[in-house]
């Protein structure tokens, strides 16, 4: 799937529906809310149903290799800053805007256009720090606390709001909440810049280069000229951002040499930066990216290759990278996947072997080497492996399928449509997921185990209950 302005455009369209729809899905409770402070409960409440709504309407990155990474990134951040009094998450967003922000209750959201554009891992650090630094400070509750009349609702309004940045979400934030709100759609400056201190604390203990948070910016900033869009400072997530990157730099100038001067390995973003430019990415300015000789390179571009269905120009990189990459389990696994798409099982089975041994924390590279299991009749064996990946990545609509194909060929049908029904739920599908869900119900009762279809029932209701209200 690549960047076209249409994908661009549509998903922007679900932010701002999102934005809108928050005060209708979760409306006031009874009297007057938030009278006493918004509290931490309140904020966890606000943050899970928040995540929900991005879910129900956002498609999300569920690679681990991209999805590890990031929450990596995060737990060594969360590690650096004072104990919170919940569980920092990460969930990685398929859009390509430049942007990252974290919503009380924990939950953070990366958007892969952020990673695809900056250089470097501690420029996505910085950015995250300084968004840790508004949960850590309750700089969107400190806010609403001072409003006269606060719901729930108000918020996720708020937040959405903060979220979005830019005209479009601003202005629809600004619509759903109403004008005596509008305050409340954006940090003010004294919370940008007690985000910027406290977030550059935060990268420095954390053991990053303190100047990633300066070049991420500038590399928002930057991004911002390019494309001609004058975002209004009160409309933006990240205002004065000129202003900002003096103040930090002037900062860093006090730190000991030993801190300014900190050196930090990359390689580990720039395999996750190649893998989301090769899958996602606009396929000629993949292709463009894609010359060098190395391993990482060549796969790439045989991933690119392939998207654009010249099967033998990617065969041919697949094994340029493998000459240049042999002991690389992505390089393997990316390869044992495009043999299995392509046919080659025999191939695909040895690649995909190799991978796993070498990593066997590449789920992806399980979930692959469990189709080929089914493909060459090994149903018993494959379905060892779906299970096994699905308690690593639960929310993957394309392992359900693959894994409730699986057990429909094994005559084992109740739990097929219950994968059914996950598959069509974490894919947003909502006739198929209703449809699925109704048939797992009529044959839930030929179940000995009855828990597996109680849990898909709690989740189905809480999309549901968005979907309906959307």
């Amino acid at each position: 799937m690549s960047f076209s302005l249409r994908h661009f455009r549509r998903v922007t369209a679900l932010f701002v529906i999102l934005a809108l729809l928050l005060p209708l899905a979760f409306p006031p409770r009874a009297g007057a809310f938030f009278l006493g402070g918004v509290s931490l409960k309140d904020e966890k409440e606000m943050g899970h149903k928040f995540d929900v709504m991005v879910r129900s309407h956002l498609p999300i990155v569920e690679d681990p290799e991209v999805s590890q990474y990031v929450a990596g990134v995060l737990k060594r951040l969360v590690r650096a800053i004072p104990p919170q009094p919940f569980e920092f998450t990460s969930s990685v967003v398929l859009h390509n805007a430049l942007n990252a922000f974290a919503v009380p209750g924990g939950y953070v959201f990366v958007f892969t256009g952020m990673i695809m554009n900056l250089e470097r891992e501690e420029e996505l650090a910085g950015v995250l720090a300084h968004e840790l630094a508004h949960v850590t400070q309750r700089h969107v509750a400190a806010r609403l606390e001072r409003a006269q009349y606060l719901t729930l609702g108000s918020l996720l309004v708020a937040v959405a709001g903060v979220a979005l940045g830019g005209p479009a979400g601003g202005a629809a934030a600004v619509s759903a909440a109403g004008a005596s709100q509008s305050a409340m759609l954006n940090y003010s400056r004294m919370d940008e810049s007690e985000a910027d201190n406290l977030g550059l604390q935060y990268l420095v203990a954390a053991g990053y280069p303190p100047s990633g948070m300066v070049g991420g910016f500038k590399v928002l900033r930057h991004k911002n000229w390019m494309s001609g869009i004058n975002i209004p400072t009160y409309l933006s997530t990240h205002p004065a951002i000129g202003d900002r990157v003096n103040g930090l730099q002037a900062r860093i100038e006090t730190l000991p040499a030993s801190v300014r001067n900190r050196t930090f390995d990359n390689r580990r973003y720039q395999r996750v930066k190649t893998l989301l430019w090769a899958r996602y990415g606009d396929e000629q300015a993949a292709l463009q990216r894609f010359s060098g000789r190395d391993g990482l390179s060549r796969m790439g571009r045989g991933i690119v290759l392939a998207r654009q269905n010249r099967v033998n120009d990617a065969a041919a990189a697949f094994e340029e990278a493998l000459a240049a990459a042999p002991a690389d389990p992505l390089v393997l696994r990316e390869a044992g996947a495009f043999h299995y798409r392509k046919g080659s099982m025999d191939r695909a089975e040895k690649l995909l072997s190799e991978a796993m041994r070498r990593d066997p924390r590449d789920f992806m590279a399980s979930f692959f080497y469990a189709r080929m299991l089914d493909e060459t009749g090994r149903h018993a064996q494959a379905a060892r492996h779906y299970a096994d990946v699905l308690r690593h990545v639960p929310q993957d609509p394309e392992v359900h399928e693959a894994y409730a194909r699986s057990l429909g060929t094994a005559g084992r049908t109740p739990e097929a449509y219950i994968h059914m029904t996950y598959s069509a739920l974490y894919a947003n599908n909502r006739k198929l997921t209703e449809r699925y869900f109704n048939q797992a119900k009529a044959l839930a009762a030929k179940m000995a185990d009855q828990r597996a279809f109680r849990r898909l029932e709690a989740a189905y209701k809480e999309r549901k209950e968005i979907w309906e209200k959307s």
